[in-house]
Formats: C-alpha cells, structure tokens, sequence
C-alpha cells in the first residue's frame, strides 16, 4: 500500500514537472517571437516576460514570476520623456509649448498605445489569468496599453536610454509624422475618457443642466460628474460644445490637483 502510494506521488510529480516544462517552452517560443516583432533581443528575458504578465496570471502560474505594473510604471515615464524629446526636436521651432503638450497626450494616448500593441500583436502574447482571458483580457485596452507601456520600460532596463529611445522612434514614426495634423484637433472627451479608466478605472458622466435662448440661439449647459460628484460645468451652441468645454475643464482641474491624487 505504501509504496503504491509513493509511485502516485511520484507520477503526480512527474506530471506535473512535465507540465511545468512544456508550459516554459510555450512561454519561451511566443518571446522569441515577440523579440522579432519587435526588432529586439534581450539579454535577460526575464523583463519581457515580467513586461507581459498580468496580475491575475500570478496566483495561477505556481512559479515567482513578477507581474507588469512596476516595468509599466517606469515605461510611461520613459516613454513620455522620449516623445517628448521627438517632438521637440521637431516642432519645437514651428510651435508654441501647449501645442507641443497637445500632440504629446495625442500619442501617449491609451488609443494609440493600442495600435502600436495591435501591429505587434502583443496581445496574443500576454499571460493572463483563467478567469482575465475569458473575460476578454487580451483585447481589453488598458491590458494592452499597460503591456506596451511596460516592455518600454523593459527595453529600457535591459540595453538602456539609446535602445529604448530606438524602439520608440521605430515605433511612432507615422504616428509623429501626423502628430500636428491630428493632435491639434484635441477631443477632450476622448480624452478624459481616457485619462479616468487608466488612473480610476471608472468613466465621466454628463448632465444637460440647461437650454435658453431661441431655435437660432439656443445655449446648452452640461454638468460632468465622476463618481457621483460634479465637476465642472461648459456652456455651447450645441450640447456637444458644452460637453467637450466640461471636459477640458475637468482635465485642467485634473492636472492642477494631480498631487493630490485626482480632482480637486
């Protein structure tokens, strides 16, 4: 009986470490393709696959493997440093500093961060969770955008500001090429929007307060509400044009109070 009992364990083991080994030779194959779309190779690939992990792969993967939050959180910092010098370099003669801030939010956006993963592919990469992958994490925006932001962060920490500075050019060359054009035409909405679900995970509300005026000249006054507390208010000839004034006035709120955590 006891011996029984010792060869199951054995073969559960072995099942197991069998499991465990064809699992890291998954994982190693989808890297090696990773590093190809993205034109890099890494000298510790570790950062790669901590820059694709998930939180909630963590609790299921049985292995000390660390998630991406922390190359994520120094991705966004590099990454907003390099564009910023991008666009510097380019446009710093032709305009002024608030249009530059402008194309910069333009391209560090969740949506563009979202294309870029989507020409890599990244999102067939990530390791999520059982529970995160049913639930459509791999094309869920602020998963990806995350991702992205944290191989940024990785590149970085593996071959350095000149590497990384390499990626990102690779990877916004159309995107700075267009910035002008598109980032200009800032919609504060989509903006906000943005800004609320990665910091807060939570989204804006609007409120058509008021309407005066005649049929030729009416006046609409939206109130914007986050978390059941309102926040600014815009007035326009449209409800369209109030909303996107509450916007803009929310994210200037936002930005001013940015050190204490959210509106103020």
């Amino acid at each position: 009986m006891a011996l029984s009992k010792a060869r199951k364990s054995v073969c559960l083991f072995r099942g197991e470490e069998e499991r465990v080994l064809t699992q890291d030779n998954t994982i190693e194959t989808s890297l090696a393709r990773l590093e190809d779309s993205l034109n890099y190779r890494f000298r510790n690939r570790e950062l790669l696959r901590s820059a694709i992990t998930h939180r909630s792969y963590i609790p299921e993967s049985g292995q000390p493997v660390e998630d991406n939050e922390r190359l994520e959180f120094l991705g966004d910092a590099v990454l907003e440093l390099i564009i910023s010098d991008l666009l510097y370099k380019r446009y710093a003669s032709k305009y002024k500093e608030g249009d530059l801030t402008k194309m910069r939010a333009y391209l560090v956006s969740e949506t563009r961060l979202v294309m870029l993963a989507e020409k890599l592919d990244l999102g067939s990469h990530l390791l999520l969770g059982k529970g995160e992958e049913k639930c459509g994490g791999r094309a869920r925006p602020s998963i990806v955008a995350d991702a992205f932001e944290a191989i940024v962060g990785a590149i970085y920490l593996d071959g350095g500001f000149d590497e990384a500075y390499g990626f990102i050019v690779r990877q916004f060359e159309d995107l700075l090429e267009s910035a002008p054009r598109k980032g200009l035409k800032i919609d504060y909405k989509s903006r906000l929007q943005e800004m609320t679900q990665k910091r807060f995970h939570a989204l804006p509300s609007y409120k058509l307060i008021d309407v005066e005026g005649p049929d030729h000249a009416k006046r609409f006054e939206v109130a914007l509400f986050f978390e059941g507390r309102e926040i600014s208010r815009g007035t326009g000839k449209s409800k369209k044009e109030a909303e996107q004034r509450a916007a803009r006035l929310a994210l200037k709120n936002f930005e001013e109070n940015l050190g204490k955590n959210g509106f103020g």
